[in-house]
């Protein structure tokens, strides 16, 4: 047989298939190198951390504040984000835990590496932060209303301090209502004890009396025994920072003692258009409150924001002073980093003392000497529609001042160690009886 012959591939047939695989393979690099040029070229987002609760008994109040913080930094961003960049929000859960926030800002801070915290509802949740601050010399805009007391460097306070929320309302009660008895009722943490003992000072300085001063163990609905000395010492008003579910059944149990607004006027510091949405607020018609924004408000610039916040969330979501003092505490924080031309945490902090803003309830800007922010003061009734009547404004924006002139800064921080020392912490988790204020230093 004829050896076999093998075929040969034609020399044109394979220059041809090595120039398709160089060109392949050129191909390839290519796009390679613009994607990754791409990706190097791209804008990289600003990060940011967000540390609220998403569980336990505080996630349905702080929630609000996520959603005002989200709405501000999606507005931001679809007008082209900051510095050309966009803004990317990292959500963190304290879980109604001070322990857990604080180890989620340490997280946020150094391994997210996120340039400002956005966060905090109660004091105690704040003031377990302030640890992680410092040691990381890092910022915290804090926009919830509280008992003042407080200039740490490393936060910027959007809420109001005392005299923007607290010492305006008493002195309209002896105008207004022509008080000269008050009932003082807290739950039993640092924010009801703090805002009593300035509110004892001033009712001390107005020459008035002051019936009573009680607590309501935290997370409490059994308010009978309250009620009825409320009852038997007929105060010609109320001034009350029970927060939560306690303040509820406070007014329930008002309503079935039989008492009216009428009879006895109720001042709360904590219930807001949310906390009316989300619960029987019949109870508490014709009762009032002390802020510093209310839906009801008549401007411009409240009608826009409360129009984007319902086309956002949905039209049966209203807004509330911490709804807008979150919503402001991202502007303010834009405009500074605008003004900084970069995200450096000092040179922002810097410049965020200087900054004001055209605000839904009117003109605020941040104090460059306590970091606390110039607001107006309201005061409204609550109406049956869940919304409030405005019944008295400051007109103008109110300057902050955290530790009352009724004392010394040595002296109220003394009250407020004292406190922490007796509790072991920022709030009386004990078993705890009613029990009164620590006397003036």
């Amino acid at each position: 047989m004829p050896p076999s012959i093998q075929s040969q591939e034609p020399p044109t047939r394979s220059r041809k298939r090595w120039r398709v695989l160089v060109c392949c393979g050129l191909a390839f690099c290519l796009v390679m190198w613009f994607g990754a040029g791409l990706f190097f070229l791209a804008p990289q987002p600003i990060l940011v951390g967000v540390l609220h609760s998403q569980t336990g008994p505080i996630a349905v109040s702080e929630q609000a504040m996520i959603d005002a913080e989200r709405l501000a930094f999606e507005e931001i961003n679809a007008a082209g984000g900051l510095l050309g960049r966009p803004i990317k929000w990292i959500i963190a859960d304290g879980a109604s835990d001070w322990p857990t926030f604080a180890r989620e800002a340490d997280r946020l801070i150094y391994e997210e590496n996120v340039t400002v915290l956005f966060g905090c509802w109660t004091s105690a949740s704040r003031k377990s932060v302030l640890p992680v601050l410092e040691k990381s010399d890092h910022l915290l805009i804090y926009p919830m209303a509280y008992e003042g007391l407080e200039a740490c460097p490393n936060v910027i306070y959007t809420g109001a301090a005392p005299n923007q929320q607290i010492t305006p309302a008493v002195q309209w009660c002896q105008s207004a209502l022509d008080a000269r008895r008050f009932f003082l009722l807290g739950s039993d943490y640092i924010w009801p004890h703090c805002v009593n003992a300035i509110i004892s000072d001033q009712l001390m300085g107005l020459g008035v009396e002051k019936v009573a001063e009680k607590y309501v163990p935290f997370g409490s609905t059994d308010l009978k025994s309250y009620v009825q000395e409320i009852v038997d010492t007929q105060p010609d008003v109320i001034l009350c920072s029970v927060v939560g579910d306690s303040a509820i059944a406070f007014f329930r149990e008002l309503r079935d003692a039989g008492i009216s607004p009428d009879d006895i006027p109720v001042v709360a510091f904590a219930i807001a258009e949310d906390e009316l949405r989300s619960t029987n607020h019949a109870d508490m018609v014709g009762h009032y409150a002390a802020w510093n924004y209310f839906q009801s408000i008549d401007t411009e610039e409240n009608r826009r924001f409360v129009s984007a916040f319902k086309t956002r969330y949905g039209a049966d979501r209203v807004t509330s002073d911490v709804i807008a003092a979150a919503y402001n505490s991202v502007y303010l924080w834009a405009n500074a980093v605008r003004e900084s031309g970069n995200t450096d945490v000092q040179q922002v902090r810097n410049a965020l003392r200087q900054q004001s803003l055209n605000a839904p309830e009117g003109i605020i800007a941040v104090d460059p000497s306590t970091q606390h922010t110039w607001r107006p003061v309201y005061i409204g009734r609550i109406k049956e529609d869940a919304q409030f009547d405005i019944v008295w404004s400051s007109n103008v924006s109110v300057r902050p001042v955290p530790y009352p002139i009724t004392r010394s800064k040595t002296a109220w921080n003394a009250f407020v160690d004292e406190l922490q020392r007796g509790w072991g912490g920022w709030a009386n988790t004990g078993i705890t009886q009613t029990e009164e204020t620590p006397e003036n230093d």
